[in-house]
């Protein structure tokens, strides 16, 4: 039991002194959050950049998701933060085995309410193979991201955090 008592506030303790070690940020973590993580996808690398980590559904794939299944906004790090505090991430699709047509976009927020995503898909990827976009993101938390073909699509659930340095006291 003493074992126990002292062992706990040896972990504790390095616990304070690594955390005090690190630069302060905040922190915000979604709760609990089912999560898509990617795995490795048929289609080759150069025509389809995040392939490594795709998730797909048919001839849609959606590529290059996170490791965790967490997007993380940091500054000096990927993606944008808008004046308005949404959260933009370049996210890419890719149309496989004949699929044509325009990509679409939608998402909710599945661990609070909230109003639906936003997403920019530029013009000049043609109708079929690789297609970049941007999703955006109203605030953190937990997302459900649908891409639509035609009547294909695929969809995945990141958690998205943000984290902001503190300006020193």
């Amino acid at each position: 039991m003493a074992e126990r008592l002292v062992m706990s506030v040896i972990v504790t303790l390095a616990c304070v002194v690594t955390a005090a070690s690190k630069p302060q940020q905040a922190v915000s973590v979604p709760p609990a959050c089912p999560a898509t993580i990617g795995e490795t996808s048929p289609i080759a690398p150069a025509a389809f950049f995040g392939s490594s980590s795709a998730h797909w559904n048919g001839n849609l794939y959606v590529g290059a998701l996170w490791t965790d299944g967490t997007i993380i906004f940091r500054p000096g790090g990927p993606g944008f933060v808008y004046p308005d505090g949404s959260l933009g991430m370049k996210i890419a699709w890719y149309r496989a085995n004949g699929l044509h047509g325009a990509l679409r976009i939608e998402g909710k927020r599945l661990d609070a309410p909230g109003p639906p995503l936003r997403s920019r898909i530029p013009h000049g990827y043609g109708n079929t193979g690789f297609q970049a976009t941007e999703v955006i993101f109203p605030a953190e938390g937990c997302w459900q991201v649908t891409g639509t073909v035609s009547r294909t699509s695929v969809t995945f659930v990141t958690r998205v955090v943000r984290v902001q340095r503190r300006t020193p006291k």
